[in-house]
């Protein structure tokens, strides 16, 4: 198997969680490799401007997309690496109370909602008023995901290296202690998006015990798309064929749904494995049936 295979499986059989990291970690190297080949021919050519959320409202016509896009590219690659690190430990805690279309919703609408604060911040601040300031990361995001789940469990028990067990809560108290500290400092407008993807997470959660599942929306919109996308693929011509039928043939088609059933059974097995003990619990053999079973 070669490493685009694997991780094309990785990315199949990952989950959302997985996939997230994979689109901003793919969203921040194409256009590096793209942009600096492009540098060579035309000077100080950037593509940041373009999906960076500015603080002035007024971008918002010429560039609406960028209250989302903004959440899933990255300034540079210790920025990258270290929202990957957080987004990586912060889903699978969300994903042990909480399902894979919930956090594709929480991570959307936390960035928008955290985009929101970003503008507005600098609408309503005396001293953020008169100046002008870009956006990208996906912190904001994030941290919606990361308070959803202090919010829901915030005493569930976490072990950190050199700090033994600790609570949940601790580790999210931290985030907003340095994010009120460096809020006069520098980024300032980046440390109000941490703040407000944070008070998202903790009002999703809210509203989720009363009831109301703010991600319902965003699934159902994604879910339309998704199997509109898949009716037209599954659109084939009508082709007639003709056939003898001998009932006493070993090819009949009993022989063939047999077959589809075990196999079937055996991805089962193995999706059940990857979601115990991880994609790298198995084997070789193993990957490589996916593969098969996935072309």
């Amino acid at each position: 198997m070669s490493i685009i295979d694997d991780l094309k499986l990785q990315y199949r059989t990952g989950g959302i969680a997985q996939q997230l990291i994979f689109w901003n970690v793919g969203l921040f190297v194409v256009p590096e490799v793209v942009f600096a080949i492009l540098g060579l021919f035309i000077e100080g050519i950037n593509y940041l401007p373009y999906v960076s959320l500015d603080s002035m409202p007024t971008a918002l016509a010429w560039k609406p997309w960028s209250i989302v896009t903004y959440a899933v590219f990255h300034s540079g690659i210790f920025h990258l690496l270290f929202n990957m690190v957080v987004l990586h430990f912060s889903t699978r805690l969300f994903t042990t109370y909480f399902n894979q279309k919930q956090l594709l919703g929480l991570y959307i609408l936390g960035g928008i909602f955290a985009g929101i604060i970003y503008i507005v911040s600098y609408l309503v601040f005396p001293a953020l008023e008169n100046s002008s300031a870009t956006l990208v990361g996906a912190s904001g995001s994030i941290m919606a995901i990361l308070f959803a789940t202090v919010a829901y469990n915030p005493y569930m028990e976490i072990r950190l290296m050199f700090l033994g067990i600790i609570k949940l809560w601790h580790i999210a108290a931290v985030f907003i202690v340095l994010d009120l500290i460096q809020l006069p400092t520098s980024n300032t407008g980046g440390h109000l998006a941490h703040l407000g993807g944070a008070l998202f997470g903790y009002l999703f959660i809210v509203l989720l015990k009363k009831g109301t599942d703010l991600t319902d929306g965003v699934s159902k919109i994604i879910g339309f798309f998704v199997n509109k996308s898949r009716s037209k693929q599954n659109k084939t011509p009508f082709k007639k064929v003709y056939r003898n039928y001998n009932p006493a043939s070993p090819s009949s088609s009993s022989s063939r749904i047999v077959k589809k059933d075990k196999t079937q059974q055996q991805i089962d097995e193995i999706l059940d494995k990857i979601g115990v003990s991880g994609y790298d619990s198995l084997s070789k053999e193993e990957k490589d049936f996916l593969l098969r079973a996935g072309k």
